[in-house]
């Protein structure tokens, strides 16, 4: 059987990303790492930088530079996609849409769209602080038949 373990978002800046998905988000911080040369080919390395959903183990975001495990030019390509907020990273999961949008804008996050009801429940959009924009989504009640 396959699963997905780990999925990436690409950042901008690392130590600003780290702040932003624990501090703000809530996610605990998972991994820290600077990885050597060896894993880079002739490169300097990387920081190998996850996090994940408060409890549930099952789950890590991968904070990638845009630079990690590519060439410049491609780098800086990703780069310029993530700082022009084209980048849509997923959907984020909450219980009570309305509350986590006043709880979130309160704490300064971005919204591109507030709450609204669609047909698969309530979805605002944010930005975290690299541009990616996430759905954040209180799912309807299944409707039973």
């Amino acid at each position: 059987m396959l699963t997905l373990s780990h999925t990436t978002v690409f950042v901008l800046d690392q130590d600003s990303a780290k702040a932003f998905y624990t501090d703000v988000l809530g996610f605990e911080l998972r991994d820290d790492v600077s990885m050597g040369a060896e894993f880079e080919g002739a490169g300097a390395g990387f920081r190998w930088l996850t996090v994940g959903p408060q409890g549930d183990p099952s789950r890590t975001i991968v904070l990638s530079d845009c630079s990690m495990g590519r060439d410049a030019e491609s780098a800086e390509q990703l780069r310029s996609l993530v700082a022009k907020g084209t980048m849509g990273a997923g959907v984020m999961e909450t219980d009570d849409c309305e509350a986590t949008y006043r709880e979130l804008s309160a704490k300064g996050v971005t919204f591109r769209q507030p709450p609204v009801h669609r047909p698969y429940g309530v979805e605002a959009v944010f930005t975290d602080d690299s541009g990616n924009w996430f759905s954040l989504t209180e799912r309807a009640a299944p409707v039973r038949g």
